[in-house]
């Protein structure tokens, strides 16, 4: 009976980190703003995140002007571990901490920005790059933001 019941824990534990169980609701008290976006996705992989392993295998930039400087796999631009539910943007029309509702997806936070994210564009984050390439590139899509409390949406976009 004990071992059973050990079992069964070990098998929750197990499945409440494979799914991330974080929590992301829209600040209290603010109003959500609706955009047109066009909405992609990406994984950690050296496809999505641009990096390679240099002669010591150590992960590092494989383009641009950082080029050949480590690269830490796997952590957001805010520095935070990326995570189901962790959005690229943008960072001058959505500051890092904006939350965002999309559909089929569900909520996420600006914690991350990428080079090629300008304007109305965002990237969602994915376990697997099989399930971000499913994703594919979905053009206006309806997404409700919510900008961190004292901070305004910008007045226009750049499309």
């Amino acid at each position: 009976m004990k071992a059973m019941a050990m079992s069964f824990l070990l098998m929750c534990l197990v499945l409440v980190s494979a799914c991330g169980c974080r929590t992301i609701r829209p600040p209290a008290g603010v109003r959500p703003v609706e955009r047109q976006m066009r909405v992609t996705a990406y994984c950690s992989c050296s496809q999505c995140c641009e990096w390679k392993r240099d002669w010591l295998l150590r992960p590092v930039v494989a383009t641009g002007p950082n080029e050949g400087k480590p690269k830490r796999v796997g952590m957001t631009a805010s520095g935070t571990p990326a995570h189901p539910g962790t959005i690229a943007a943008d960072a001058t029309l959505f500051p890092f901490g904006t939350v965002m509702y999309i559909d089929n997806y569900g909520y996420g936070r600006v914690e991350d920005r990428g080079r090629a994210i300008k304007g109305d564009r965002i990237d969602l984050y994915f376990r697997f790059h099989r399930t971000a390439m499913a994703w594919g590139v979905r053009k206006n899509m309806t997404v409700r933001i919510w900008y961190p409390p004292g901070q305004a949406p910008p007045a226009a976009s750049a499309r």
